[in-house]
């Protein structure tokens, strides 16, 4: 993700463990565009991003997927939220593995119905593999109906 954006030439932030950002490599994290987020507390998460966006003409969020360690049924849904709730593209990013492939295919524009934006970005997604093809889910929200 870190090369595929400099080779883009985009500065971006990114959510890590908080405990990533601890001494002794907590700064070099920061430096690298690191958020450091503590997942015992997720509730305020979104409203901080959102708020980040308001404070920023030009922050990039790379939002990590779901499912990259392990198969999930359903993703989280913050990243869209934060999109929605800043007024700002879901610009839909990948790594595949496949046909090694990297970057940024296409943006979608949160339009408040949460099943049609889904519906976009599954259709992006559905012939990208990942590392580990076991693993992989379709992309749906518990927010869908």
């Amino acid at each position: 993700m870190l090369a595929t954006a400099y080779a883009m030439q985009v500065h971006i932030s990114w959510f890590g463990k908080h405990t990533l950002f601890i001494p002794p490599w907590g700064w070099l994290m920061r430096r690298l565009g690191g958020v450091p987020v503590d997942r015992r507390a997720p509730q305020t998460l979104v409203m901080q991003m959102v708020e980040k966006f308001r404070q920023s003409d030009d922050l990039v969020l790379a939002v990590p997927p779901e499912g990259t360690r392990r198969k999930v049924d359903v993703w989280k849904s913050g990243f869209y939220h934060i999109a929605s709730e800043s007024d700002v593209p879901i610009g839909l990013g990948y790594l595949d593995y496949g046909r090694k492939l990297c970057g940024v295919g296409m943006f979608v524009m949160p339009s408040g119905n949460v099943n049609e934006d889904m519906n976009r970005i599954r259709g992006f997604y559905r012939n990208i593999r990942g590392k580990h093809p076991n693993l992989e889910s379709e992309p749906r929200l518990r927010e869908e109906t």
